[in-house]
């Protein structure tokens, strides 16, 4: 499928918009775009890696959009206020959201495959994208992580990838409502939990969008994907690591630090798989995307052997290295449910955990502020010690009447070892006066690239 638009991304360096930028500049599409980060002088070799796909990049003030014929990307989230949206309405350019140009391509492809869910979505994208180029069949991948398999020298943000085959698999998001636009042909629903809306709003947006699916694939071990499950009376593949009712089955998990190996029972049939991934959390997220690939005709050995080569994603329980004796961790965990995952995986293994939890927003801390709290306060251990700086913060208008402090101060009061300081820079000084032989620093925290040059910048100080 070719494309002769003319795009203008604003905030291209988004870990939703860069792979949607690849992917229609790989279709042959005009792409320009800005980015805040870029004009802040952040993550500049994401930039040089945009440029070397033919990518113009322009100052976020206006200055690149210019022409009617420019279809104007932007999440929307963005204000009426930003110097590109300014300019979009002068020029006559139009505008698209981000969601409304992925759900484009996504629906006009041949076999639209949509990943959803709480947690697990770009673990589960990228499994399913590998187990179907593995098989040859060159799908067409929209992460929004980093896919450590694709990644080449000249290729080191491969949250895309670009195929000529009729697969289209895309994680597709609820938090902003746009899952609805979303018409796949297999819809994975790996679980459903408190994130960004109430549980009723994500009940009927989760059921409406396994609805317009010729396959469902369900996940029995969350109760609320599980009620979908038995209300759905064909076209569906169901798995667990604890039902053996299930279509795909888990057992004899034998989790490693930084991998887990079990076995898949689907059909009478049983093979082993050996994750590079730790996690029974992974675990689930392997049958899921073994459950999607038998759909598109890919045999479970088939299956199995791709996933015993898949590198994993980046920033999820990523082993950053180890000095001294302390290993530094860097994590995306950001919700409740995935911090919860994060930190179950890491106490099946011995040492002290430092966590460092950057919030990505002042929102999702007033929403979800009790969750938090009882997150941390379940799931770290008497000896670990959690250390929150300010949310992350590019700028706009947002309510900050709930901070970090209100949450280490919940899981204070809850008995655990919680401090909020002023700065991550603070964090980091208090995590190296800290760490002894033995412990596991997780630096944890979404929507902010620099994470990972923090996580790296530890290692190098310890």
């Amino acid at each position: 499928m070719t494309d002769s638009k003319d795009y203008f991304f604003c905030g291209i360096g988004g870990s939703g918009m860069l792979p949607l930028a690849m992917i229609v500049a790989a279709r042959g599409a005009h792409v320009e775009g800005s980015d805040r980060a870029l004009d802040q002088g952040r993550t500049g070799a994401k930039f040089d890696y945009l440029r070397g796909l033919g990518i113009a990049l322009h100052a976020q003030d206006g200055s690149g959009v210019t022409r009617p014929s420019q279809i104007l990307v932007a999440s929307a989230a963005v204000e009426e206020t930003v110097p590109d949206v300014v300019a979009a309405k002068e020029s006559g350019a139009a505008r698209l959201s981000r969601a409304e140009l992925l759900a484009q391509l996504f629906n006009e492809s041949e076999c639209p495959i949509g990943v959803a869910g709480t947690s697990g979505k770009s673990t589960t994208t990228g499994m399913i994208g590998w187990i179907l180029h593995h098989a040859g069949k060159s799908p067409t991948v929209m992460n929004g992580a980093v896919m450590k398999n694709f990644v080449k020298p000249d290729a080191l943000f491969a949250s895309a990838l670009v195929g000529e085959g009729a697969a289209f698999v895309s994680e597709v998001d609820e938090s902003d409502g746009s899952i609805a636009m979303f018409r796949p042909k297999i819809a994975v629903l790996n679980n459903i939990s408190l994130d960004h809306k109430s549980m009723d709003e994500l009940r009927s947006l989760f059921g409406g969008f396994i609805g317009h699916a010729e396959t469902a694939v369900l996940n029995l071990d969350n109760e609320e994907t599980a009620a979908l499950a038995s209300a759905r009376e064909t076209g569906k593949t169901t798995y667990s690591l604890n039902d053996r009712s299930a279509d795909l089955f888990a057992e004899n998990i034998e989790p490693q630090p930084f991998g887990v190996s079990f076995d898949v029972i689907a059909k009478g049939e049983s093979v082993r798989v050996d994750l590079k991934m730790p996690g029974r959390h992974n675990v689930s997220n392997a049958l899921a995307a073994i459950a999607a690939a038998s759909a598109c005709g890919v045999s479970l050995q088939d299956a199995a052997k791709a996933l015993g080569e898949f590198e994993g994603v980046r920033r999820r329980l990523e082993y950053v290295g180890e000095a001294n004796g302390v290993t530094v961790i860097d994590d995306f965990g950001h919700n409740p449910d995935k911090i919860t995952a994060s930190l179950k995986t890491l106490h099946e293994f011995p040492g002290r955990l430092l966590v460092m939890f950057q919030p990505h927003g002042f929102g999702p801390l007033r929403l979800m502020k009790n969750e938090f709290i009882a997150t941390f306060a379940t799931q770290l251990a008497p000896e670990d010690v959690l250390l929150m700086p300010e949310p992350v913060y590019f700028g706009g208008t947002t309510d900050r009447s709930v901070s970090s402090n209100d949450i280490a101060e919940g899981v204070s009061a809850a008995g655990r070892n919680a401090e909020a300081l002023a700065t991550r820079d603070d964090c980091g000084a208090r995590l190296l006066k800290l760490a002894q032989r033995g412990d596991r620093i997780v630096v944890m925290g979404a929507r902010d690239d620099t994470l990972s040059v923090f996580a790296a910048d530890l290692l190098k100080q310890l």
